[in-house]
């Protein structure tokens, strides 16, 4: 869940992905219509966002009636996408937009030529974007940096004090959104400048730990284009394809991608049920996978399952259509893969870690609509997005091109939902077999743990295990005290205060009102049913609420009944959720038969999380039985 590594980003020189042939039933598409501005809202948008606004200054979405709440998401979300997109192209002004030459019925290996007025538009190698005005983004200056000491805030405020779980969830939700979040964003390595110094207390332990004295925190890679404006805030690039693409399965270059695939039926790697080794010298502990820096037993679970599913949509492909060549069955392959890992994701985990009625209803319609589905079978789509859905809708980037965001990336800082220990447990009888940390199970000891505890009874005990809760005092002391392959020592609670603080991430109160939520008065306000925080609170941020670091005010913030997560950090999530399909062609304009084929839309419409796991681990049933989502607690086995 940090994006503190990553592999080799990809030369311009790798050759290009030879052009699949149109297929013979795909209809004519008109010439796209050129972007427009986000135009200013109409009376009646206005109308709806001053009424809303008046609400909630007094009671939150959540606390409203089911269909008034559901409205006053809606409105919250055109707020925040008219004005929470801010485009960091024009930060420097170093190129020109080019427009795509040909708009292939795949996706790229880079994440280029998905837009038809910017080729470049989520390429690798693009910046991050901001939802955070860029006036407001620049980052504390040196001493502000480390006041308070982010090392200090991880050890009174973040450390875990006794595990906390989350119950309505199960272990593979945490694995999950890192497994996804590998595929958005990564900020590279930065080996070259001179690493941060922070400062120690008198009594803290971490020379003790391994730890150099003072600690040392790498700075995040600089923006290897050099600005030519003054006057903007830092920018950084993204290593990764910004798109919901499969880049941690498929890699984010060519080729990365071709070492991964077998050359034939356009089939990857598995061999006996596993992804081969990583042929890198020293790396055979991990898997040959897209992306697998950070990586764990989980992350190894889920891409497995996932190069295997591709298999299997490859098998289907193949047998509608016998005379495709490899390259043309892999990319369509890929294309189903992909957006049953975003339906699973949207519709599944979502719901899972934000159980909450009006979630769940805006969540469903963000994938299918308002509409129910066999009215869209039936008649086809209707209306926009909120009818029908923003899949097969039409393309719209709103008021910002297309690509991650530093915000979004700091939202996703959900470290607390790994466990110290996981205890091993036997699918078959649900007998515990053994208590493990999580330092036997990531990093160097990935494949080994694997190996000796089988797939089918790291599946199950995930399913039956629960996450930590993200709140205060709930870090892993595993990852705040965490030696990886490099031989980086680092706290990653340290690492997570300090990037934010970096990157020109606002502070708490400060990110409250840039999404349209009111600041919290007082640090009572802020620890809610949590009283005994407030004195810790207001002693380390000597008396300056305005200091609270956003990490620490989400994971403080009494929160709606369901949620995982803060509804600041929620806030964040309403508006980057639907952009990445909004913007993607291949969710909205290209979701089409003549691009996926018929038999892959209706494998991505009839399949989920549950499904996928049977039909490559069918051992796992008994454990499965009468489990509607995969992300909550499984049947345990006695």
């Amino acid at each position: 869940m940090t994006d503190t590594d990553s592999h080799t980003p990809p030369t311009d020189a790798a050759p290009a992905a030879p052009e699949l042939p149109a297929q013979s039933s795909r209809r004519p598409q008109p010439p796209p219509a050129p972007p427009q501005p986000y135009g200013p809202p109409g009376l009646l948008e206005r109308l709806e966002s001053a009424a809303f606004a008046r609400v909630n200054q007094t009671r939150e979405w959540y606390e409203l009636p089911a269909p008034l709440g559901l409205l006053n998401l809606a409105v919250i979300r055109e707020d925040l996408r008219r004005h929470n997109l801010h485009d960091t192209f024009g930060a420097g002004g170093e190129r020109d937009r080019r427009p795509t030459k040909h708009l292939a019925p795949y996706r790229s290996y880079d994440g280029s030529g998905y837009d038809p007025y910017d080729e470049d538009m989520g390429r690798v190698g693009t910046r991050l974007d901001r939802n955070t005005p860029l006036h407001l983004a620049y980052p504390d200056e040196d001493e502000a940096l480390m006041t308070p000491s982010p090392r200090e805030v991880s050890r009174q405020l973040l450390a875990r004090r006794g595990f906390v779980p989350a119950p309505s969830l199960n272990l593979l939700a945490a694995a999950w959104i890192q497994f996804q979040n590998h595929g958005w964003a990564n900020h590279g390595d930065n080996e070259e400048a001179e690493p941060f110094t922070v400062p120690l207390a008198a009594d803290d332990d971490w020379a003790e730990q391994g730890g150099g004295c003072p600690m040392r925190v790498n700075r995040t890679r600089p923006d290897p284009v050099a600005h030519t404006t003054p006057d903007v805030p830092p920018t950084y690039e993204n290593t990764v394809s910004h798109w919901w693409d499969g880049s941690q399965v498929y890699g984010s270059d060519e080729a990365r991608c071709r070492s991964l695939r077998t050359g034939e039926h356009g089939r990857l790697i598995v061999d006996g049920g596993r992804l081969p080794a990583d042929p890198r010298p020293g790396m055979d502990c991990l898997d040959a996978t897209g992306m697998n820096s950070d990586y764990w037993t989980g992350l190894s679970l889920l891409h497995t399952l996932f190069a295997k599913e591709h298999n299997s949509i490859c098998d289907l492909v193949r047998s509608h259509h016998p005379t495709w060549d490899d390259e043309r069955i892999f990319h369509t392959a890929r294309l189903v893969n992909t957006a049953l890992m975003a339906k699973i994701h949207t519709v599944e985990w979502t719901p899972g870690i934000l159980d909450h009625p009006v979630v769940h209803q805006a969540m469903r319609a963000n994938w299918y609509g308002l509409l129910p589905r066999w009215v869209t079978k039936t008649f086809g789509r209707i209306g926009g997005e909120v009818l029908s859905g923003s899949r097969g809708s039409g393309t719209d980037h709103h008021s910002a091109p297309f690509s991650m965001t530093e915000e979004f990336v700091s939202a996703y800082r959900l470290h607390p939902l790994i466990p110290d220990e996981i205890t091993v447990r036997d699918h078959r009888g649900g007998a515990p077999r053994e208590t493990v940390g999580f330092d036997d199970m990531q990093g160097a000891t990935t494949r080994a743990a694997v190996d000796a505890y089988g797939m089918s009874d790291l599946f199950y005990t995930f399913g039956v295990s629960h996450p930590g809760a993200l709140v205060l005092h709930n870090h892993p002391d595993a990852l705040r005290n965490l030696k990886r392959l490099s031989g980086e020592h680092l706290d990653l609670g340290t690492v997570d205060v300090l990037r934010d603080r970096e990157r020109g991430i606002p502070r708490y109160n400060s990110q409250r009102r840039m999404l349209r939520k009111r600041p919290v008065t007082s640090f009572e306000e802020l620890t809610g049913g949590h009283p005994g925080d407030t004195p810790l609170l207001r002693e380390l941020y000597d008396g300056r609420l305005d200091r609270v670091d956003t990490l620490v005010g989400n994971l403080a913030e009494p929160r709606p009944a369901g949620f995982g997560f803060s509804d600041t950090l929620f806030r964040v999530f309403a508006l980057m959720a639907t952009r990445r399909i909004k913007s993607d062609r291949f969710f909205t304009t290209d979701y089409r038969p003549e691009v996926y084929t018929a038999e892959g839309l209706r494998w991505i419409d009839r399949n989920s999380m549950v499904t996928v796991l049977l039909r490559h681990h069918p051992e796992l049933a008994p454990a499965l039985a009468g489990v509607a989502n995969a992300f909550a607690p499984w049947k345990e086995r006695s």
